[in-house]
C-alpha cells in the first residue's frame, strides 16, 4: 500500500515507521544532489521531480497539462520504490547504474524498467542514487525524451 499526502512531509509522516528515516534520507540525497531546473512535486501519489511547464511548456504527451516527469519514489506495500525514467530512456546510464550498484551493494539488484526495488531500508545506496540524480539535467531529460517521442 502507497502512503498517501498532498506533501512531501505528509507522504513521509505517513510511511510506517521502519521506513521514515530512510525515506528522509532518500528525499534528502535527492535534493542535495538535484540539478538545477527540476522542481520536486507530488506527481501521481508519490514524491517526485519533474521538468516544470516554465522550461518544457509541453508537458507530458500523455497529459499535456502535467509537467515532464523525471523521478519520483514512494514507500508501497512491500518495499521502497525509487523511478528514474533516465535510466529508461538511457541505455549507458541504466548500464552504469547496473554496474555501480553491484560494487557497493550486497544485494541483488530489484529493478524494473525504471523502477529500483528496495525490500529493507538499510540496503539503500544514497550515495550511488546521489550520483545517479546528479548525472541528468533537465535539458539532458527533455533530449532523451523527445528522442524517445520521436520513435514512437
Amino acid at each position: 500500500m502507497q502512503t498517501s499526502g498532498s506533501t512531501p512531509d505528509e507522504i513521509i509522516n505517513n510511511a510506517p515507521e521502519e521506513r521514515k528515516e530512510a525515506l528522509i534520507k532518500l528525499r534528502k540525497t535527492i535534493l542535495d544532489n538535484l540539478p538545477a531546473g527540476f522542481k520536486e512535486c507530488i506527481n501521481y501519489g508519490m514524491i517526485g521531480y519533474v521538468v516544470p511547464h516554465s522550461i518544457y511548456p509541453a508537458g507530458y504527451h500523455c497529459d499535456p497539462k502535467l509537467p515532464l516527469p523525471f523521478m519520483s519514489f514512494a514507500s508501497q506495500k512491500n518495499f521502497i520504490a525509487f523511478y528514474h525514467m533516465g535510466m529508461y530512456a538511457d541505455k549507458e546510464l541504466l548500464d552504469w547504474f547496473v554496474h555501480e550498484f553491484q560494487q557497493v551493494s550486497k544485494t541483488k539488484l530489484d529493478m524494473g524498467k525504471s523502477c529500483v526495488r528496495f525490500k529493507k531500508p538499510d540496503q539503500i545506496p544514497f550515495e550511488l542514487i546521489g550520483k545517479l540524480v546528479s548525472k541528468m539535467s533537465p535539458e539532458d531529460w527533455i533530449s532523451n525524451y523527445e528522442k524517445a517521442l520521436k520513435k514512437n
